[in-house]
């Protein structure tokens, strides 16, 4: 029988690909900890029934409130094994943005990670009487919880008391059917529920699966928000159901430590890591001495231009190979071994990943297999894969799945994919997806002759100057970030007369800088407004402003003392810029790039 069920594929999966290391979860202790494939299974069938002990019915909806770790998957499938719907909240979002949510979708219990975030939920509760239930992974002060570990109970002693037949482990349930409302993140404004069935996801996944290959003894590390679609559907569902074994990083902060301590063979990332890395790796060349930094860009340049040759079809020659060898041997070996050894492949997904970045990494023998998507489709609409790879671009069409190019050239996706519609807004889903299935999906860009699809920028990001130019900020933001001393970039300019740039310096590079040339400065502040530093940054500009056309080169900078975060409102949570947030908070520096202008509002 077919699979199209989220159900029906964790179960196929623990049976199918049976391992003692289904799941891994750092331990207070510090050590990791496996759970095998048939404690999974035993797991999720407890929480199943304990929560249709607490009346809790099927098509009634449950929310996710919580940081990654082990519970939030067991949750998600003892919800859907229930027959309802998971609504997963960023553990980061402010309070008000948490009730709009509850009040939104009115789910009949939510279950949150920490004290913490239980805290966020306990002045709501008054004045939402549908939310009858909420359930805490750990112990906190607040009487009127039930802890994770008691439901787990609740549910082991049913099961004892009558075992279920295998068939009746989940609710039947309609493939059609929602099984998840997933807030996007949003800009601006208020988030919309996206409302995805469980065939959305498992068409999404069986696509997946057919284009990329998995090994038995494949590990993935797991780090961005389950949250987020592409984690879930990707580094969750697709690698689960392929066998793969999933380990959670501890925080974000603790990646570095994690990678070594599970030596993953597959990492799902958004650019922003791999730009981090790239930018370390970089330093760490830079401030070598010779011969060691030689050999780098040696070494470097040379994989470059391997990959190139690669992605044109055509074969290095055995001298390139002899030399190719030399690299590994003098540089990338030592790469790979920093992100645990065994990496096989890695995702790049949710925004566009800068192409020397990728044929570096591609270069060390570390593909990146960069893809397409939004929350509304699943999330992938295009990928590449090791058959067909194209630097620079988001990939082909998976399977089942149809990519056209609108007049204003906004990219329409149509698929089975394709989210049902937005919860409680049928206004706002009839402004994105038409009669007919095609979903506009709010980004610019084109096909080339052999239907790779390459992302120009956001449609709503779009720069048009006071002088009619229309400019997409992304690849000139992307084209600065591969400079050691930049850590990020956001350009100005919309109704403007030309574009200017808010520039985030790399500041551990930029102190190691100041040092080197005995800048004493008292802190972060005095040391961008160094003159060698605004000198040094100048020099920057003017190099990426070379490669421009005279309408898009940047004409003036600030740089900003700090990086942009998500607690500071500037970043979503899947570590997007926030341009109207950004505009609005640093307001003043920018209309000081502009004395001559009125301010543009």
């Amino acid at each position: 029988m077919p699979i199209q069920t989220i159900p029906e594929l964790f179960q196929a999966a623990v049976r199918e690909f049976p391992r003692p290391d289904c799941f891994s979860y750092r331990d207070t202790d510090g050590t990791y900890r496996d759970v095998s494939s048939d404690e999974a299974l035993n797991r999720v069938r407890a929480l199943r029934l304990g929560l249709r002990s607490l009346g809790i019915k099927p098509g009634e909806k449950v929310a996710l409130l919580s940081e990654n770790r082990l519970e939030w998957a067991l949750s998600d499938l003892g919800i859907m094994c229930a027959g309802c719907v998971t609504v997963p909240i960023y553990p980061t979002l402010l309070e008000e943005t948490i009730a709009f949510i509850l009040e939104d979708c009115k789910p009949a219990a939510i279950m949150v990670s920490t004290e913490e975030q239980a805290a966020k939920i306990q002045p709501l509760r008054e004045r939402m009487p549908f939310l009858r239930e909420v359930v805490t992974f750990e112990p906190t002060r607040f009487p009127e919880t039930l802890t994770f570990a008691k439901l787990l109970q609740i549910g082991r002693n049913l099961a004892e008391q009558n075992p279920p037949a295998p068939a009746e482990e989940c609710e039947q349930t309609d493939p059609h059917a929602p099984c998840s409302i997933i807030y996007t993140s949003g800009t601006t404004g208020n988030p919309k529920g996206v409302v995805l069935s469980h065939w959305n996801f498992v068409s999404n996944v069986q696509a997946i699966r057919s284009i990329i290959r998995f090994e038995p003894d494949d590990r993935c590390l797991s780090f961005l928000p389950l949250s987020h679609v592409l984690e879930r559907m990707a580094g969750f569902y697709t690698t689960l159901s392929s066998g793969v074994g999933i380990a959670y990083a501890q925080r974000m902060d603790t990646v570095p430590v994690d990678i070594l301590d599970v030596k993953p063979t597959i990492m799902i990332s958004v650019p922003r890591l791999y730009e981090k890395i790239y930018a370390k790796v970089l330093a760490l060349a830079m401030s070598a001495g010779f011969p060691r930094k030689n050999i780098f860009f040696w070494a470097r340049n040379l994989g470059i231009e391997a990959a190139e040759l690669q992605a044109d079809g055509k074969r290095p020659s055995a001298w390139m190979k002899f030399r190719l060898k030399i690299a590994d041997a003098l540089v990338f070996k030592k790469l790979r071994a920093k992100l645990g050894g065994r990496i096989r492949f890695m995702v790049s997904g949710g925004a566009p990943l800068n192409p020397k970045i990728n044929k570096f990494f591609n270069a060390a023998g570390m593909t990146i297999l960069e893809g397409y998507g939004l929350t509304e489709t699943s999330p992938v609409l295009t990928c590449n894969n090791f058959g067909a790879q194209r630097f620079g671009s988001v990939g082909r069409a998976i399977p089942d799945t149809e990519i056209r190019i609108a007049e204003d050239g906004e990219i329409m996706g149509r698929g089975p994919q394709v989210m049902l519609g937005y919860f409680n807004n049928e206004a706002a889903t009839r402004e994105i997806l038409d009669e007919d299935g095609w979903l506009a999906t709010g980004d610019i860009g084109h096909l080339d002759e052999d239907g790779f699809l390459f992302i120009t920028d956001r449609k709503k990001d779009l720069i048009v100057t006071a002088g009619g130019k229309n400019i997409a900020p992304q690849p000139i933001e992307n084209a600065f970030v591969t400079d050691k001393y930049v850590a990020q970039v956001v350009v100005i300019g919309d109704r403007r007369q030309y574009l200017t740039a808010l520039i985030i310096p790399d500041l551990e590079n930029l102190r190691e800088f100041a040092r080197g040339r005995g800048i004493d400065v008292a802190g972060d502040e005095q040391l961008i407004a160094d003159p060698a530093v605004q000198a040094l940054f100048e020099g920057i500009v003017k190099r990426q402003n070379h490669n421009l056309p005279g309408f898009s080169q940047i004409k003036k900078f600030t740089l900003l003392p700090r990086e942009l975060t998500l607690d500071g409102g500037e970043l979503t949570p899947t570590l997007k810029v926030k341009r109207f947030a950004i505009a609005k908070k640093y307001a003043a520096v920018i209309a000081a790039m502009y004395p001559d202008e009125p301010e543009v509002g």
